[in-house]
């Protein structure tokens, strides 16, 4: 409103709108994520609120993607984050550096989705609604084995109490309504409390929330003195640089990542293709 000089919305066209989301762009330099976040609100006011269309909108200046490669940890330094964790934050962790999931795909995991026999995790409808494999690393398994025990005891308690049930994924609670009471079932790194369900009512144990572990990690980071902004996504960054250091074909590096396409897992061969990196500084020379 302010832009079209306090002209009420409904009285604006398409031409207004463009022109404001070209000004978002050129103006305010705001990013692309928000330049589309604005043009989808502004789609929604006008369509769902005002019932009116607003017809093509191309023609607008697009804010540019910034084109950027991920921010890597050495492995001194993935040594050192870890190191600077404790408990249960420090195993979730260790499964994100060491597996290369996503932080949600770790936390949702369930009991039955760790397969010793064949050292291998099953995430899960992950990105894109897709189910993948990704190894089971030898070092953590002695502390997998523990966590499902200590996750055994608070079912246990919690079927004591007459709770106990879990939230099963889709429409699986209608064809299996025992299922959510299962040990399988459980959610391997369950919260500390049990909480109301907002979309049923019904008191249950969720996952660990994720900021948990995103604090725990930025308090990890600071501690160790690692300048690098480091986030829980990084961890999965390093795996497939470290991976791709030591000689792993890309297309297995694809399929661990859940990539659809590999050109989404060839930001990381900027560790293989060092360009100007490769090249010795004439500060250098004698």
């Amino acid at each position: 409103m302010l832009f079209c000089s306090n002209c009420l919305p409904q009285e604006t066209a398409a031409a207004q709108v463009r022109a404001f989301l070209e000004h978002l762009a050129v103006k305010k330099r705001v990013s692309a994520s928000t330049q589309n976040q604005a043009l989808c609100a502004l789609v929604f006011l006008y369509e769902q609120v005002f019932g009116k269309r607003l017809g093509e909108l191309e023609g607008f200046v697009r804010a540019r993607r910034p084109r950027t490669v991920p921010v890597v940890l050495s492995r001194a330094e993935v040594k050192a984050l870890l190191s600077g964790l404790d408990g249960v934050h420090r195993l979730i962790a260790s499964l994100l550096y060491g597996t290369g999931m996503r932080l949600l795909e770790g936390l949702r995991l369930r009991v039955q989705d760790v397969d010793f026999d064949y050292r291998r995790i099953h995430v899960r409808r992950a990105k894109g609604n897709k189910d993948r494999y990704v190894p089971l690393p030898d070092s953590l398994a002695d502390e997998l084995r523990k966590q499902i025990e200590t996750v055994r005891e608070l079912h246990e308690k919690d079927l004591a109490a007459g709770y106990g049930e879990v939230v099963l994924p889709g429409a699986l609670n209608r064809k299996y309504p025992n299922a959510g009471r299962e040990l399988g079932w459980q959610f391997l790194f369950p919260a500390g409390r049990l909480a109301i369900d907002p979309y049923g009512g019904a008191i249950r144990r969720h996952h660990l929330h994720e900021s948990a572990l995103q604090r725990a990690i930025r308090r990890a980071a600071a501690a160790c003195d690692i300048q690098k902004r480091v986030g829980c996504h990084t961890l999965r960054h390093s795996f497939a640089t470290h991976l791709l250091e030591r000689g792993q074909d890309i297309r297995t590096v694809q399929e661990l990542l859940g990539h659809a396409n590999v050109s989404t897992t060839m930001i990381y061969t900027h560790v293989l293709n060092r360009g100007g990196m490769g090249v010795l500084s004439p500060l250098d020379t004698d």
